[in-house]
């Protein structure tokens, strides 16, 4: 007599093949099982006052009054125009009369602005000489112009 092919392992392998295959049938038949009982209410969720995830629907009475339209801004909202005093005062922090330029300390913000002797409407400055400028944008930042003695 011929002894038979299958090996130990051969039907071990048959067998949990097997096993899955009942499994997965088992869990099919659950879930159409499961969608045919289940409706809508079962299905719904409901955020509550503090933002968590609830199956009860929120208390009426914690219900807060309704929000218009057109009271929602999408975007950033818009700004008031406010009238800023182009010309600004400050005093000459460092000022290099070789190389033509210099820098400006602002009074009540205390910024540095860089000039240009280009942008002075006096003949000379000194350092701590106190001045009034305007500002442009340079290729680097602002430069003060117009810059006048006080």
């Amino acid at each position: 007599m011929a002894k038979s092919q299958q090996t130990f392992n051969k039907k071990e392998k048959e067998k949990k093949r097997l096993k899955k295959r009942q499994e997965k049938e088992l869990k099919k038949a659950e879930r159409k099982e499961a969608a045919k009982n289940s409706d809508l209410d079962s299905m719904m969720a409901y955020v509550d006052e503090f933002g968590n995830i609830t199956d009860t629907p929120p208390d009426p009475e914690k219900k807060k009054k309704a929000i218009k339209a057109e009271n929602i801004e999408i975007g950033v909202p818009k700004r008031e125009h406010i009238e800023v005093d182009p010309i600004k005062k400050g005093k000459i922090d460092y000022f290099d009369h070789s190389k033509g330029f210099g820098f400006i300390l602002e009074e009540g913000t205390g910024e540095k602005f860089f000039v240009h002797v280009n942008g002075l409407a006096v003949d000379e400055v000194n350092e701590g000489d106190k001045v009034s400028f305007e500002l442009e944008q340079g290729m680097k930042g602002l430069n003060a112009v117009r810059v006048n003695k006080i």
